[in-house]
């Protein structure tokens, strides 16, 4: 493989913005990508990829240039020799030694935390809550994630998508166990093509499509989605309640919501309210109203590294104990929006039992008129992201 300057420039620089700017690698890409709209799908591909790549290993990398943090460079050097792709002769990647970097790399892969690209702590927190089960885990959340659609059921078929992509030359592959979901056989960007535009689909983890079936909704309900966002999960309950009954989908951030107004407007879903989260009162106001209530809590993220491999660079011990303390406030607070014998679903895209199976039993301890269902867990050595769910019944 040949590697080209101009998108090498772009690499390193994007890089900067996300280790010493400390900017979302998804949106510094994004920027990158619109600010240079001449860049065919190959270049896009390559500067999208290779940055991601780094990201990722980026630990492994820094340790196999023997090179400062920042020298990005240096790293896209160790790239190419990652990559077995060729290796330029530029005056920013002198020194970059194939032979010497494969032969440090033999002497760093038996150290977990060098080979799997981990900090200390979060490598050690991982393996005191997961125990021997964290190897697996940790190897599946350094693989590149697979890009998913969700079919949306009230424009079109599974099967009917599936042939007219195929129309535009995108070949899918259909899961069993994921009954909306087509997998994309080759990353390309989907957003541009009419099919995404006309809404009859969305871009959505397998994973993550079980959640809102959890919820066990029925046409005519009225469920209330506490911490919607961007409204993913929103959508697809609405098309499990074929656009019958009402679903108030709510956020502390007015942003998300205006988002969720566009893409329910072109997936033709029409029993959605948007409502932010103003103050205790929104939440009061709602007491005992739901027939379902789905809380898609803030997390921690691990279970998502795959697609975000930056966060596990960001994350820190503070911001995972804060984050804890507001699951728990948000199952306290919002559970009182359930009606009695109605349900409950809790949900995290974490691999940690201290940000779900502990959440949840905490909460029961202390909130008798609740009973535990059920809970699943999607583990990303399965193939997808890693998420938690449990669903739980309001008594009384």
């Amino acid at each position: 493989m040949r590697i080209y300057r101009n998108l090498s420039v772009a690499v390193t620089e994007a890089l900067g913005e996300i280790f010493i700017n400390k900017k979302y690698a998804d949106k510094v890409i994004e920027k990158v990508l619109k600010a240079n709209p001449k860049w065919g799908a190959r270049d896009r591909r390559f500067i999208a990829e290779t940055t991601y790549d780094i990201v990722r290993w980026y630990r492994l990398f820094c340790e196999l240039a023997e090179a400062d943090e920042h020298d990005f460079w240096k790293l896209l050097g160790v790239w190419c020799v990652w990559s077995k792709a060729e290796l330029p002769d530029w005056d920013e990647l002198k020194g970059i030694n194939r032979a010497r970097i494969e032969a440090r790399y033999e002497l760093l892969k038996e150290n977990r935390v060098v080979r799997e690209s981990i900090p200390d702590w979060l490598d050690e927190l991982c393996h005191t809550e997961l125990g021997a089960a964290w190897d697996a885990e940790l190897t599946a959340l350094n693989e590149e994630a697979k890009v998913v659609l969700r079919v949306n059921t009230l424009k079109t078929s599974r099967k009917e998508l599936q042939q007219i992509l195929e129309e535009e030359d995108i070949f899918t592959e259909a899961p069993t166990d994921f009954p909306e979901a087509l997998l994309l056989e080759q990353r390309q960007n989907i957003f541009t093509r009419q099919a995404f535009k006309d809404g009859l689909f969305e871009v959505q983890d397998a994973g993550s499509q079980l959640i809102a079936p959890y919820l066990q909704v029925q046409p005519g309900m009225r469920v209330i989605d506490a911490c919607a966002g961007g409204g993913g999960k929103t959508l697809q309950l609405a098309a499990l309640m074929q656009n019958k009954g009402r679903i108030i989908a709510m956020d502390t951030e007015g942003w998300k919501l205006e988002e969720l107004k566009k893409r329910a407007r072109r997936a033709g879903a029409g029993n959605i309210e948007p409502r932010i989260i103003e103050s205790s009162k929104t939440i009061k106001r709602l007491e005992n109203s739901a027939d379902r209530l789905l809380l898609d809590v803030p997390c921690s993220g691990l279970g998502v590294l795959k697609r975000n491999p930056d966060a596990k660079w960001k994350l820190n011990l503070d911001f995972i104990a804060r984050v804890k303390e507001l699951q728990q406030h948000i199952l306290t607070d919002y559970s009182t929006m359930v009606k009695p014998a109605g349900l409950l679903v809790y949900s995290t895209c974490s691999v940690l039992p201290s940000e779900n199976e502990m959440q949840v039993q905490q909460f029961l301890r202390t909130h008798s008129n609740f009973e535990l269902l059920g809970q699943k867990t999607v583990k990303p050595s399965e193939g997808f992201d890693g998420f938690y769910m449990a669903r739980l019944k309001r008594k009384s």
